[in-house]
Protein backbone atom coordinates (compact mmCIF):
# COMPACT_ATOMS: atom_id res chain seq x y z
CA UNK A 1 0.00 0.00 0.00
CA UNK A 2 0.95 3.38 -0.79
CA UNK A 3 2.41 5.44 2.07
CA UNK A 4 -0.67 7.68 3.45
CA UNK A 5 -3.44 5.15 1.92
CA UNK A 6 -6.05 4.49 3.64
CA UNK A 7 -6.96 1.12 4.41
CA UNK A 8 -10.40 0.33 2.93
CA UNK A 9 -10.98 -2.50 5.27
CA UNK A 10 -9.93 -0.47 8.97
CA UNK A 11 -13.03 2.34 8.20
CA UNK A 12 -16.60 0.29 8.91
CA UNK A 13 -19.04 0.94 5.82
CA UNK A 14 -22.46 0.26 5.23
CA UNK A 15 -22.25 -2.62 3.16
CA UNK A 16 -21.51 -4.53 6.33
CA UNK A 17 -23.52 -3.02 8.70
CA UNK A 18 -26.10 -5.52 10.86
CA UNK A 19 -28.79 -4.97 13.02
CA UNK A 20 -29.15 -6.36 16.27
CA UNK A 21 -32.38 -7.29 17.76
CA UNK A 22 -31.91 -7.51 21.67
CA UNK A 23 -33.44 -6.71 25.04
CA UNK A 24 -32.35 -4.98 28.01
CA UNK A 25 -34.05 -4.33 31.12
CA UNK A 26 -36.14 -1.14 31.09
CA UNK A 27 -33.65 0.95 34.05
CA UNK A 28 -30.22 1.46 34.17
CA UNK A 29 -27.12 2.09 31.75
CA UNK A 30 -27.54 -0.57 29.67
CA UNK A 31 -28.10 0.93 26.45
CA UNK A 32 -25.45 3.47 26.86
CA UNK A 33 -23.44 0.80 27.81
CA UNK A 34 -23.80 -1.14 24.44
CA UNK A 35 -23.46 2.10 22.61
CA UNK A 36 -19.95 2.33 24.11
CA UNK A 37 -18.88 -1.26 23.79
CA UNK A 38 -19.75 -0.71 20.18
CA UNK A 39 -18.01 2.44 19.22
CA UNK A 40 -15.23 0.92 21.52
CA UNK A 41 -14.71 -2.33 19.13
CA UNK A 42 -14.38 -0.12 16.48
CA UNK A 43 -18.18 -0.26 15.11
CA UNK A 44 -20.40 2.67 14.52
CA UNK A 45 -24.02 2.82 15.89
CA UNK A 46 -26.50 4.65 13.06
CA UNK A 47 -29.43 3.78 14.63
CA UNK A 48 -31.26 2.41 17.75
CA UNK A 49 -34.71 1.95 17.60
CA UNK A 50 -37.03 0.73 20.71
CA UNK A 51 -39.26 -2.01 19.00
CA UNK A 52 -41.05 -2.79 22.17
CA UNK A 53 -41.32 -1.13 25.48
CA UNK A 54 -42.64 -3.25 29.00
CA UNK A 55 -42.21 -2.04 32.15
CA UNK A 56 -39.33 -4.42 32.81
CA UNK A 57 -37.61 -4.78 29.47
CA UNK A 58 -36.90 -2.84 26.40
CA UNK A 59 -36.54 -4.68 23.12
CA UNK A 60 -34.06 -2.54 20.76
CA UNK A 61 -32.61 -2.88 17.40
CA UNK A 62 -29.47 -1.40 17.24
CA UNK A 63 -27.63 -1.11 13.50
CA UNK A 64 -24.27 -0.95 13.47
CA UNK A 65 -21.58 -0.41 10.79
CA UNK A 66 -18.97 -2.65 10.80
CA UNK A 67 -15.47 -3.27 8.59
CA UNK A 68 -16.00 -7.14 7.74
CA UNK A 69 -18.08 -10.21 8.44
CA UNK A 70 -15.43 -10.89 11.35
CA UNK A 71 -15.49 -7.19 12.51
CA UNK A 72 -19.05 -7.58 12.44
CA UNK A 73 -19.13 -11.26 14.96
CA UNK A 74 -16.49 -9.61 17.22
CA UNK A 75 -19.13 -6.58 18.29
CA UNK A 76 -21.76 -8.92 18.80
CA UNK A 77 -19.81 -10.86 21.10
CA UNK A 78 -18.75 -7.70 22.77
CA UNK A 79 -22.73 -6.49 23.08
CA UNK A 80 -23.85 -10.10 24.11
CA UNK A 81 -21.27 -9.56 27.09
CA UNK A 82 -22.90 -6.49 27.92
CA UNK A 83 -24.31 -7.52 31.78
CA UNK A 84 -28.32 -8.29 31.40
CA UNK A 85 -28.32 -7.76 27.69
CA UNK A 86 -30.12 -10.47 25.82
CA UNK A 87 -29.27 -11.03 22.13
CA UNK A 88 -32.12 -12.12 20.05
CA UNK A 89 -31.48 -12.03 16.52
CA UNK A 90 -28.45 -10.37 14.18
CA UNK A 91 -29.67 -9.57 10.51
CA UNK A 92 -27.28 -8.56 7.75
CA UNK A 93 -28.50 -5.39 6.53
CA UNK A 94 -27.14 -6.18 2.68
CA UNK A 95 -28.25 -9.61 2.42
CA UNK A 96 -31.54 -8.88 3.79
CA UNK A 97 -31.87 -6.32 0.72
CA UNK A 98 -31.27 -9.20 -1.62
CA UNK A 99 -33.77 -11.55 0.07
CA UNK A 100 -35.75 -12.96 -3.12
CA UNK A 101 -33.92 -10.47 -5.45
CA UNK A 102 -33.98 -6.48 -5.99
CA UNK A 103 -36.28 -6.62 -8.73
CA UNK A 104 -39.59 -7.55 -9.68
CA UNK A 105 -42.38 -7.57 -12.77
CA UNK A 106 -45.36 -5.54 -12.74
CA UNK A 107 -48.35 -5.50 -14.66
CA UNK A 108 -49.12 -1.59 -15.77
CA UNK A 109 -52.87 -2.30 -17.04
CA UNK A 110 -55.53 -3.80 -14.64
CA UNK A 111 -56.88 -7.01 -14.43
CA UNK A 112 -59.24 -7.01 -12.62
CA UNK A 113 -62.45 -8.25 -14.78
CA UNK A 114 -63.22 -10.53 -17.64
CA UNK A 115 -63.22 -7.56 -20.52
CA UNK A 116 -59.72 -6.56 -19.21
CA UNK A 117 -58.45 -10.08 -19.33
CA UNK A 118 -59.69 -9.84 -22.87
CA UNK A 119 -58.15 -7.20 -23.97
CA UNK A 120 -54.47 -7.81 -22.31
CA UNK A 121 -54.42 -11.53 -23.55
CA UNK A 122 -56.60 -13.98 -25.56
CA UNK A 123 -59.02 -12.52 -27.60
CA UNK A 124 -58.08 -9.66 -28.02
CA UNK A 125 -54.19 -9.52 -28.36
CA UNK A 126 -54.31 -11.86 -31.28
CA UNK A 127 -55.04 -8.04 -33.24
CA UNK A 128 -52.12 -6.50 -31.52
CA UNK A 129 -50.52 -8.89 -33.10
CA UNK A 130 -51.38 -9.15 -36.08
CA UNK A 131 -51.07 -5.30 -36.38
CA UNK A 132 -46.99 -5.90 -35.86
CA UNK A 133 -46.98 -8.74 -38.20
CA UNK A 134 -48.22 -6.22 -40.54
CA UNK A 135 -45.80 -3.81 -39.57
CA UNK A 136 -43.12 -5.05 -37.59
CA UNK A 137 -42.17 -1.28 -36.45
CA UNK A 138 -44.84 -1.00 -34.36
CA UNK A 139 -43.63 -3.16 -31.98
CA UNK A 140 -42.00 0.11 -30.25
CA UNK A 141 -45.07 1.65 -30.40
CA UNK A 142 -47.39 -1.41 -28.72
CA UNK A 143 -44.50 -3.11 -26.68
CA UNK A 144 -42.61 -3.02 -24.19
CA UNK A 145 -39.57 -3.02 -26.57
CA UNK A 146 -39.60 0.93 -26.38
CA UNK A 147 -38.11 0.70 -23.05
CA UNK A 148 -36.61 -2.40 -22.42
CA UNK A 149 -33.06 -2.35 -22.30
CA UNK A 150 -31.26 -6.38 -21.79
CA UNK A 151 -28.31 -6.27 -19.10
CA UNK A 152 -25.69 -9.35 -20.35
CA UNK A 153 -23.28 -10.87 -18.56
CA UNK A 154 -21.61 -14.05 -18.97
CA UNK A 155 -19.80 -13.41 -15.47
CA UNK A 156 -16.36 -13.16 -16.37
CA UNK A 157 -15.29 -10.00 -14.98
CA UNK A 158 -17.84 -8.77 -12.16
CA UNK A 159 -16.87 -5.83 -10.08
CA UNK A 160 -13.23 -6.52 -9.05
CA UNK A 161 -14.43 -10.45 -8.35
CA UNK A 162 -13.25 -11.47 -11.69
CA UNK A 163 -14.37 -14.75 -12.85
CA UNK A 164 -17.31 -16.24 -10.47
CA UNK A 165 -19.82 -16.88 -12.96
CA UNK A 166 -23.23 -16.30 -14.11
CA UNK A 167 -24.98 -16.94 -11.10
CA UNK A 168 -22.62 -14.93 -8.29
CA UNK A 169 -23.12 -12.09 -10.94
CA UNK A 170 -26.79 -12.08 -10.81
CA UNK A 171 -27.51 -9.83 -7.68
CA UNK A 172 -25.00 -7.28 -9.77
CA UNK A 173 -26.93 -7.40 -13.00
CA UNK A 174 -30.55 -7.00 -10.77
CA UNK A 175 -28.81 -3.78 -9.47
CA UNK A 176 -28.18 -2.57 -12.09
CA UNK A 177 -31.63 -2.88 -13.44
CA UNK A 178 -32.58 -1.50 -10.71
CA UNK A 179 -30.79 1.41 -11.53
CA UNK A 180 -31.92 1.84 -14.62
CA UNK A 181 -35.57 1.96 -13.36
CA UNK A 182 -34.17 4.85 -10.49
CA UNK A 183 -32.58 6.77 -12.66
CA UNK A 184 -34.37 6.59 -16.41
CA UNK A 185 -37.73 5.14 -15.79
CA UNK A 186 -36.23 2.15 -18.25
CA UNK A 187 -37.29 -1.48 -17.94
CA UNK A 188 -34.01 -3.55 -17.63
CA UNK A 189 -33.58 -6.93 -17.20
CA UNK A 190 -30.63 -9.20 -16.38
CA UNK A 191 -29.30 -11.90 -18.50
CA UNK A 192 -26.72 -13.70 -17.22
CA UNK A 193 -25.40 -16.42 -19.80
CA UNK A 194 -23.76 -19.91 -19.18
CA UNK A 195 -21.34 -19.61 -21.62
CA UNK A 196 -17.81 -17.50 -22.26
CA UNK A 197 -17.66 -18.81 -25.61
CA UNK A 198 -17.67 -15.45 -27.39
CA UNK A 199 -19.70 -17.21 -30.89
CA UNK A 200 -22.53 -18.66 -28.09
CA UNK A 201 -22.75 -15.11 -26.42
CA UNK A 202 -22.99 -13.30 -29.45
CA UNK A 203 -25.39 -15.65 -30.78
CA UNK A 204 -27.85 -15.47 -27.82
CA UNK A 205 -28.26 -11.81 -27.59
CA UNK A 206 -28.98 -11.98 -31.34
CA UNK A 207 -31.83 -14.10 -31.02
CA UNK A 208 -33.48 -12.65 -27.45
CA UNK A 209 -33.03 -9.06 -29.34
CA UNK A 210 -36.49 -8.87 -30.51
CA UNK A 211 -37.90 -8.10 -27.43
CA UNK A 212 -35.48 -5.16 -26.51
CA UNK A 213 -34.36 -1.74 -27.37
CA UNK A 214 -30.70 -2.05 -26.66
CA UNK A 215 -28.59 -4.20 -24.95
CA UNK A 216 -26.14 -3.28 -22.08
CA UNK A 217 -23.27 -5.79 -22.36
CA UNK A 218 -21.89 -5.71 -18.78
CA UNK A 219 -18.69 -7.57 -16.83
CA UNK A 220 -17.73 -9.10 -19.88
CA UNK A 221 -13.35 -9.65 -19.58
CA UNK A 222 -11.59 -8.17 -22.11
CA UNK A 223 -10.87 -8.65 -25.01
CA UNK A 224 -13.59 -10.51 -26.08
CA UNK A 225 -15.77 -7.95 -24.70
CA UNK A 226 -14.52 -5.64 -27.79
CA UNK A 227 -15.39 -8.74 -30.04
CA UNK A 228 -18.65 -9.07 -28.33
CA UNK A 229 -19.76 -5.70 -28.67
CA UNK A 230 -18.25 -5.55 -32.36
CA UNK A 231 -20.13 -8.50 -33.89
CA UNK A 232 -23.28 -7.98 -32.08
CA UNK A 233 -23.41 -4.25 -33.30
CA UNK A 234 -23.37 -5.35 -36.75
CA UNK A 235 -25.84 -8.12 -36.44
CA UNK A 236 -28.58 -5.99 -34.47
CA UNK A 237 -30.78 -3.14 -35.54
CA UNK A 238 -30.57 -1.55 -31.74
CA UNK A 239 -27.82 -0.18 -29.64
CA UNK A 240 -25.16 -2.25 -28.04
CA UNK A 241 -23.47 -0.53 -25.43
CA UNK A 242 -20.93 -2.07 -23.25
CA UNK A 243 -20.90 0.20 -19.81
CA UNK A 244 -17.70 -1.27 -18.63
CA UNK A 245 -16.33 0.59 -21.49
CA UNK A 246 -18.19 3.49 -22.81
CA UNK A 247 -20.17 4.57 -19.54
CA UNK A 248 -16.39 5.38 -17.90
CA UNK A 249 -15.34 7.14 -20.76
CA UNK A 250 -18.06 9.31 -20.58
CA UNK A 251 -17.77 10.00 -17.01
CA UNK A 252 -13.81 10.44 -17.18
CA UNK A 253 -14.26 12.78 -20.14
CA UNK A 254 -16.75 14.78 -18.57
CA UNK A 255 -14.62 15.22 -15.77
CA UNK A 256 -11.65 15.63 -17.52
CA UNK A 257 -13.63 18.77 -19.11
CA UNK A 258 -14.45 20.42 -15.73
CA UNK A 259 -10.81 19.35 -14.26
CA UNK A 260 -9.27 21.51 -17.52
CA UNK A 261 -11.99 24.49 -16.78
CA UNK A 262 -10.34 24.69 -13.01
CA UNK A 263 -6.44 24.76 -13.69
CA UNK A 264 -7.54 26.87 -17.30
CA UNK A 265 -5.74 24.09 -19.39
CA UNK A 266 -7.02 23.52 -23.10
CA UNK A 267 -7.65 19.89 -23.98
CA UNK A 268 -5.89 19.95 -27.36
CA UNK A 269 -2.54 20.65 -25.45
CA UNK A 270 -2.80 18.76 -22.26
CA UNK A 271 -0.30 15.84 -21.87
CA UNK A 272 -2.06 13.08 -20.49
CA UNK A 273 -0.74 9.44 -19.12
CA UNK A 274 -3.08 6.46 -18.53
CA UNK A 275 -2.54 3.30 -16.44
CA UNK A 276 -4.47 0.80 -18.02
CA UNK A 277 -4.86 -0.96 -21.45
CA UNK A 278 -7.96 -2.85 -20.93
CA UNK A 279 -11.88 -1.96 -21.98
CA UNK A 280 -12.17 0.97 -19.77
CA UNK A 281 -8.40 2.39 -20.92
CA UNK A 282 -8.93 1.88 -24.42
CA UNK A 283 -12.41 3.27 -24.84
CA UNK A 284 -11.62 6.39 -22.43
CA UNK A 285 -8.32 6.45 -24.75
CA UNK A 286 -10.67 6.54 -27.86
CA UNK A 287 -13.47 8.90 -26.84
CA UNK A 288 -10.55 11.32 -25.73
CA UNK A 289 -9.02 11.19 -29.00
CA UNK A 290 -12.08 12.17 -30.40
CA UNK A 291 -12.89 14.67 -27.35
CA UNK A 292 -9.78 16.62 -29.35
CA UNK A 293 -6.81 15.22 -27.01
CA UNK A 294 -3.56 14.52 -28.55
CA UNK A 295 -0.27 14.04 -26.82
CA UNK A 296 -1.28 11.15 -24.17
CA UNK A 297 0.93 8.04 -23.37
CA UNK A 298 -0.76 4.64 -22.74
CA UNK A 299 0.87 2.20 -19.92
CA UNK A 300 0.03 -0.88 -19.15
CA UNK A 301 1.90 -3.78 -16.59
CA UNK A 302 4.64 -3.93 -18.94
CA UNK A 303 4.96 -0.29 -19.50
CA UNK A 304 4.42 1.96 -22.02
CA UNK A 305 2.48 0.88 -25.24
CA UNK A 306 4.92 1.50 -28.39
CA UNK A 307 5.48 0.36 -31.70
CA UNK A 308 8.41 -1.51 -31.26
CA UNK A 309 6.88 -4.17 -28.33
CA UNK A 310 6.61 -7.31 -29.75
CA UNK A 311 3.47 -8.32 -27.66
CA UNK A 312 0.99 -6.24 -29.53
CA UNK A 313 -2.47 -7.65 -30.16
CA UNK A 314 -4.92 -5.84 -32.01
CA UNK A 315 -6.23 -3.78 -29.25
CA UNK A 316 -2.43 -2.59 -28.30
CA UNK A 317 -1.67 -1.95 -31.58
CA UNK A 318 -4.36 0.51 -31.99
CA UNK A 319 -3.39 2.22 -29.03
CA UNK A 320 0.17 2.04 -30.38
CA UNK A 321 -0.43 3.24 -33.71
CA UNK A 322 -2.84 6.36 -32.23
CA UNK A 323 -0.65 7.53 -29.38
CA UNK A 324 2.90 8.12 -27.97
CA UNK A 325 4.36 10.11 -30.37
CA UNK A 326 7.72 9.79 -29.10
CA UNK A 327 7.76 6.22 -29.06
CA UNK A 328 8.62 6.19 -24.96
CA UNK A 329 9.58 3.02 -24.03
CA UNK A 330 10.18 3.49 -20.55
CA UNK A 331 7.52 2.67 -17.62
CA UNK A 332 4.21 4.53 -15.86
CA UNK A 333 6.69 7.26 -13.64
CA UNK A 334 8.84 7.95 -16.62
CA UNK A 335 5.66 8.36 -18.65
CA UNK A 336 3.92 10.17 -15.54
CA UNK A 337 7.09 12.76 -15.36
CA UNK A 338 6.19 16.37 -17.10
CA UNK A 339 2.68 15.03 -17.52
CA UNK A 340 -0.54 17.29 -17.03
CA UNK A 341 -2.84 14.74 -16.45
CA UNK A 342 -2.69 11.18 -14.90
CA UNK A 343 -5.33 8.67 -15.92
CA UNK A 344 -5.62 5.44 -14.13
CA UNK A 345 -8.11 2.04 -14.25
CA UNK A 346 -5.77 -0.29 -13.99
CA UNK A 347 -4.05 -1.91 -10.17
CA UNK A 348 -3.58 -0.41 -6.80
CA UNK A 349 -0.97 0.95 -5.40
CA UNK A 350 1.18 1.85 -8.53
CA UNK A 351 2.20 5.14 -7.85
CA UNK A 352 3.48 7.39 -5.08
CA UNK A 353 2.94 10.93 -4.17
CA UNK A 354 7.15 11.79 -5.41
CA UNK A 355 5.54 10.31 -8.61
CA UNK A 356 2.84 12.75 -8.58
CA UNK A 357 5.18 15.57 -7.51
CA UNK A 358 6.85 14.71 -10.91
CA UNK A 359 4.14 16.49 -12.77
CA UNK A 360 3.41 19.80 -13.99
CA UNK A 361 1.92 22.44 -12.60
CA UNK A 362 -1.77 22.32 -11.38
CA UNK A 363 -2.05 18.52 -12.25
CA UNK A 364 -4.94 16.31 -12.53
CA UNK A 365 -5.17 12.57 -11.25
CA UNK A 366 -7.60 10.39 -11.87
CA UNK A 367 -6.49 7.36 -9.95
CA UNK A 368 -9.89 5.17 -10.27
CA UNK A 369 -9.06 1.83 -9.14
CA UNK A 370 -11.26 0.29 -6.67
CA UNK A 371 -11.44 0.05 -3.69
CA UNK A 372 -7.82 1.08 -3.49
CA UNK A 373 -6.81 3.81 -6.40
CA UNK A 374 -3.36 3.88 -8.00
CA UNK A 375 -1.96 6.32 -5.56
CA UNK A 376 -3.16 7.58 -2.26
CA UNK A 377 -5.79 10.47 -2.97
CA UNK A 378 -4.24 12.20 0.18
CA UNK A 379 -0.67 11.78 -0.93
CA UNK A 380 -1.87 12.61 -4.52
CA UNK A 381 -3.89 15.86 -3.16
CA UNK A 382 -0.45 17.70 -2.11
CA UNK A 383 0.81 17.87 -5.40
CA UNK A 384 -1.95 18.15 -7.64
CA UNK A 385 -4.94 20.40 -8.39
CA UNK A 386 -7.62 17.88 -8.70
CA UNK A 387 -7.76 14.55 -7.79
CA UNK A 388 -10.62 12.36 -8.83
CA UNK A 389 -11.02 8.81 -7.57
CA UNK A 390 -13.97 5.44 -8.05
CA UNK A 391 -14.40 5.81 -4.29
CA UNK A 392 -17.67 7.40 -2.25
CA UNK A 393 -15.41 8.50 0.11
CA UNK A 394 -13.61 11.11 -1.48
CA UNK A 395 -14.55 14.05 -3.47
CA UNK A 396 -15.20 13.94 -7.39
CA UNK A 397 -16.38 10.00 -7.56
CA UNK A 398 -16.32 8.96 -10.98
CA UNK A 399 -19.07 6.48 -11.45
CA UNK A 400 -21.13 5.11 -14.05
CA UNK A 401 -24.26 5.59 -12.65
CA UNK A 402 -23.75 9.26 -13.87
CA UNK A 403 -23.93 8.37 -17.58
CA UNK A 404 -25.66 4.87 -18.55
CA UNK A 405 -29.40 6.05 -17.46
CA UNK A 406 -29.12 8.86 -19.53
CA UNK A 407 -27.51 7.61 -22.35
CA UNK A 408 -30.13 4.94 -22.82
CA UNK A 409 -32.88 6.87 -21.89
CA UNK A 410 -31.84 9.04 -25.02
CA UNK A 411 -30.89 6.29 -27.32
CA UNK A 412 -34.64 4.58 -26.51
CA UNK A 413 -36.16 8.08 -26.78
CA UNK A 414 -34.18 8.64 -30.13
CA UNK A 415 -35.75 5.17 -31.39
CA UNK A 416 -32.00 4.67 -32.48
CA UNK A 417 -30.03 1.87 -34.20
CA UNK A 418 -26.88 2.51 -33.27
CA UNK A 419 -24.61 4.36 -30.68
CA UNK A 420 -21.50 6.04 -31.98
CA UNK A 421 -18.37 8.49 -30.80
CA UNK A 422 -20.33 11.42 -30.86
CA UNK A 423 -23.71 10.67 -29.50
CA UNK A 424 -21.20 9.18 -26.18
CA UNK A 425 -19.28 12.69 -27.08
CA UNK A 426 -22.53 14.47 -26.51
CA UNK A 427 -23.18 12.87 -22.97
CA UNK A 428 -20.14 13.79 -22.09
CA UNK A 429 -20.08 16.94 -22.60
CA UNK A 430 -23.79 17.30 -21.18
CA UNK A 431 -22.61 15.82 -18.37
CA UNK A 432 -19.92 18.02 -17.48
CA UNK A 433 -22.23 21.34 -18.19
CA UNK A 434 -24.47 20.01 -15.21
CA UNK A 435 -21.85 21.37 -13.01
CA UNK A 436 -21.98 25.34 -13.33
CA UNK A 437 -19.32 27.98 -13.37
CA UNK A 438 -20.34 28.83 -9.80
CA UNK A 439 -20.28 25.41 -8.14
CA UNK A 440 -17.16 24.12 -10.39
CA UNK A 441 -14.31 23.84 -8.13
CA UNK A 442 -10.69 21.82 -7.37
CA UNK A 443 -13.52 19.36 -5.11
CA UNK A 444 -16.59 19.34 -7.39
CA UNK A 445 -15.87 18.54 -11.14
CA UNK A 446 -18.92 15.79 -11.50
CA UNK A 447 -22.41 16.20 -9.65
CA UNK A 448 -23.70 13.82 -7.82
CA UNK A 449 -25.65 10.80 -8.85
CA UNK A 450 -28.66 11.58 -7.44
CA UNK A 451 -28.61 15.62 -8.95
CA UNK A 452 -32.27 15.90 -10.46
CA UNK A 453 -30.68 17.59 -13.83
CA UNK A 454 -28.04 14.26 -14.84
CA UNK A 455 -30.15 12.36 -16.68
CA UNK A 456 -32.28 14.61 -18.28
CA UNK A 457 -29.34 16.50 -19.57
CA UNK A 458 -27.31 13.48 -20.89
CA UNK A 459 -30.78 12.08 -22.62
CA UNK A 460 -31.60 15.08 -24.21
CA UNK A 461 -27.63 15.34 -25.88
CA UNK A 462 -27.64 11.52 -26.78
CA UNK A 463 -31.19 12.25 -27.91
CA UNK A 464 -30.30 15.04 -30.25
CA UNK A 465 -27.09 13.47 -31.31
CA UNK A 466 -29.32 10.48 -32.91
CA UNK A 467 -31.60 13.00 -34.43
CA UNK A 468 -34.54 11.27 -32.33
CA UNK A 469 -37.43 13.07 -31.06
CA UNK A 470 -38.54 14.29 -27.12
CA UNK A 471 -40.37 11.35 -25.17
CA UNK A 472 -43.64 13.41 -25.29
CA UNK A 473 -43.16 12.91 -29.22
CA UNK A 474 -42.18 9.19 -29.12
Amino acid sequence: MCKGAVDVASVPSVSYSITVRLEVPAGGRAVSQITHVVEHSGGIVSALDVTTAGHETLRIDVTIATRDTEHAEAIVQAVEAVEDVKIHKVSDRTFLMHLGGKIEMRSKVPLRTRDELSMAYTPGVARVSLAIARNPEDVRRLTIKRNSVAVVTDGSAVLGLGNIGPEAALPVMEGKAALFKRFAEIDAWPICLDTQDTDEIVRTVQIIAPGFGGINLEDISAPRCFEVEARLRELLDIPVFHDDQHGTAICVTAALTNALRVVGKDIGSVRIAMAGAGAAGTAILRLLLHAGVRNVTVCDFRGAVHRGRDDLDESLRWIAENTNADNYAGDLRGAVKDADVFIGVSAPGILTGDDIATMNQDAIVFALANPEPEVSPGDAREHATVVATGRSDYPNQINNVLAFPGVFRGLLDAQSRTVNSDMLLAAAKALAAVVTDEELGPNYIVPSVFHADVTQAVAAAVREAAGGRSRTEV
